[in-house]
């Protein structure tokens, strides 16, 4: 670069955002009734900018946005001043402080990913790939009555979805019910279950025998049961091997986890989510899973387009993303909800991006 002062940080502002969202989005351990995200701005001495974004979900993680907040105001006065020129040697001097609060972490290294690429003038998924792989989103199928199921799936099948992720865990029987009225609203559609830990071992048995006794075979099962029960996820992926893949999430939050599904075989598939472990460790989480036969899904927390669009790129510049759970955007109303390069069908468009993530959230236009 020909001005030598381009990746000093010259300053940084982190600001929270609340948006509406069109219904509450609900799962098995808790819901979102708004988006509230912290956000974080650097810019550079030669004026680029680059944006993260922090989804708090603190019935998933625990997290708080008060404390991502302060995490994230004490990195913002301690990136003031220095050199991002080599970004990942850079980001990782933080890590420690984030400790327990790898959302915020997602987004430090979200924005600092984001001015660097924008200065040096090419997408994000540059950074993961030579080329960037289609991705197409499911839509998910949130927690609520039979004909709420039925009238959205309806509504997004209408709307070119192909994939349905019905979200369960609550009552069996309404949740068989749930996913069969899904099935019916959308023929040849592609159906993933996430019981988001609440079910054990034996009542997901007892779930899939119900479905496949009525003729549904989902794709994926997503977190059977509780994060910590390795043993009851090795059940269900013996019990079910070859006919449905069995997809760790809550329950890989880092490396060492998904070394440990890998070596305990206690899963076919895991969803890889930059807010469970930060962009750095998310990367190599899906390398080391994908090294290892594992099947790979992108996914995400309440986000909104900043956020996703970073999941995109990542997902796209690795490939081998066979699940993509990008569809929080289609929750949200207002300026947070509009995504570049995500049509109304859920496919995303990055093989003409323009430099960084490309998107700047509310409040920092």
């Amino acid at each position: 670069m020909s001005d030598p002062l381009w990746a000093v940080v010259r300053r940084a502002r982190v600001s929270v955002v609340e948006a509406p969202l069109v219904t509450p989005f609900r799962i098995a351990t808790g819901q979102h009734t708004t988006l509230e995200n912290v956000f974080l701005m650097i810019e550079l001495a030669n004026g680029i900018r680059g944006f993260g974004e922090a989804a708090v979900a603190p019935h998933i993680t625990g997290e708080s946005v008060p404390r991502t907040r302060d995490n994230l105001k004490k990195a913002a006065r301690a990136c003031e001043g220095e050199d991002i020129s080599d970004p990942v040697s850079f980001l990782r001097t933080f890590r420690a402080a984030f400790t327990g609060n790898h959302a915020g972490l997602a987004a430090l290294e979200m924005a600092v990913f984001d001015a660097w690429t924008r200065a040096r003038g090419i997408p994000l998924w540059k950074l993961f790939g030579i080329r960037p792989a289609p991705l197409s989103s499911d839509i998910t199928i949130v927690i609520g009555t039979l004909d709420e199921a039925r009238t959205a799936a309806t509504a997004f099948f209408r709307q070119g979805f192909r994939v349905f992720k019905v979200k369960v865990g609550r009552d069996m029987d309404l949740d068989v019910r749930r996913v069969l009225a899904v099935s019916r609203v959308s023929p040849r559609a592609g159906i993933i279950v996430d019981v988001n830990q609440g079910y054990d071992a034996a009542g997901t048995l007892e779930f899939l025998k119900a479905l496949k006794a009525r003729g549904v075979l989902p794709l994926l099962l997503e977190q059977p049961v509780p994060r910590d029960d390795w043993d009851g996820l090795a059940r269900v992926t013996r019990a079910v091997r070859g006919r449905v893949l069995v997809c760790a999430d809550e329950s890989v939050k880092s490396l060492e986890d998904v070394r440990r599904a890998i070596r305990l075989k206690a899963v076919s598939a895991v969803n890889v989510k930059l807010m469970k472990s930060g962009i750095i460790e998310a990367e190599a989480i899906a390398r080391a899973a994908r090294a290892a036969g594992l099947e790979l899904m992108i996914g995400a927390m309440m986000e909104s387009s900043l956020a996703i669009t970073a999941a995109a790129h990542l997902a796209a510049g690795l490939g081998g993303f066979r699940f993509v759970d990008l569809d929080t955007t289609f929750f949200l109303k207002g300026p947070s909800a509009r995504a570049p390069y995500l049509d109304g069908k859920g496919n995303f468009g990055l093989a003409d991006a323009g430099p960084g993530i490309g998107v700047v959230p509310p409040g920092f236009a």
